[in-house]
């Protein structure tokens, strides 16, 4: 597998993405001892960090193949992403989803062109099928995670940290990442690793579904059976042979397990006292370091706050406080 180029990718896709700011929390700094900056990927155009990664993959793909269409499958934000950027390139796009993607979601991507396959089962049995989609009808697939490409526009998240760090803050201490199929915790772990070494990264999971916890402790990709969680864009299970399982063993410092009560209590919490509007995978990161952030006093650490596409239940939940 070639080297990551997460700089490189910056400057890629910088035309097509923002740079999401880096807030200082006051009220998490003064409740815990630490000092806690809030990363804003909720405010990306499409909701979410997917768009590094789906616009770092178009932007790489000859011009000739892309316009063949593409083929994704997703639990919500990777569509939109991918969808979003094919639109702007002018590319076609067939996404295949689970039919347990919640109908707003599915509506928001259908509305940004892209033509919607409905699969039975869960997430990954819908990535499974669109990958033998694009094989048979000799399609680029863009993964929502197990590409080097896409891992690679997923560390250009840490690219920004460390320039947005300010001075005062010292050294960072630590990253919380919520964790599904590995992308950003991988592109984010590869680009420190290198530039920020004694930067401790922590991998974040809901009780409820913990995939590639459970594959990581197993050293291979297993089935691991899931219950409903509010964190449900990290949800689903890890496709086989995916190149995050080993990238995440040699990335990842500390593991951290929360549950939907955490999940929701984090989501009420920054809702109040930082104004920000959170999905459930943005809770869980902000859980994980509530939960202990004893270990963290006196240290900077980021939270990344992945994204804020709520399902309108999920929404109803944290204004119910």
């Amino acid at each position: 597998m070639r080297r990551m180029d997460s700089v490189a990718a910056e400057q890629r896709i910088r035309p097509h993405v923002r740079e999401t700011p880096l807030a200082h929390s006051r009220a998490l700094s003064d409740a815990t001892g630490a000092r806690v900056y809030l990363k804003l990927e909720h405010l990306q155009e499409t909701g979410a960090f997917k768009l590094r990664g789906a616009a770092n993959k178009l932007l790489s793909l000859p011009r000739e193949e892309a316009a063949r269409g593409l083929v994704t499958a997703s639990s919500g934000n990777h569509a939109l992403a991918v969808a979003t950027m094919a639109g702007k390139l002018g590319f076609p796009v067939e996404i295949f989803v689970s039919e347990q993607l919640h109908p707003v979601k599915r509506s928001r991507i259908q509305s940004l062109g892209a033509r919607l396959r409905v699969v039975a089962g869960d997430p990954l049995q819908a990535e499974l099928e669109a990958r033998r989609e694009a094989d048979d009808s000799r399609r680029p697939y863009i993964s929502p995670y197990n590409d080097p490409t896409v891992i690679e526009g997923q560390g250009t998240l840490a690219v920004e940290v460390l320039r947005q760090l300010p001075s005062e803050a010292g050294a960072l201490g630590a990253v919380f990442v919520t964790t599904g199929g590995g992308g950003l915790i991988g592109g984010i772990g590869l680009y420190l690793k290198r530039a920020s070494p004694a930067t401790r990264i922590v991998g974040c999971w809901p009780e409820n579904a913990p995939a590639l916890y459970e594959c990581l402790r197993a050293g291979k990709v297993i089935d691991v059976p899931e219950r409903p969680t509010y964190s449900t864009s990290t949800a689903g299970g890890v496709e086989p042979g995916a190149i995050t399982l080993d990238i995440c063993r040699q990335v990842i410092d500390h593991t951290v397990l929360v549950s939907e009560a955490e999940i929701l209590a984090a989501a009420r919490r920054v809702r109040r006292d930082d104004g920000q509007r959170l999905e459930g995978a943005a809770g869980v990161a902000v859980a994980a370091f509530l939960k202990t952030a004893a270990d963290y006093a006196g240290q900077s650490v980021v939270l990344v706050l992945c994204g804020g596409n709520a399902d309108p239940a999920f929404a109803d939940l944290v204004l119910q406080e």
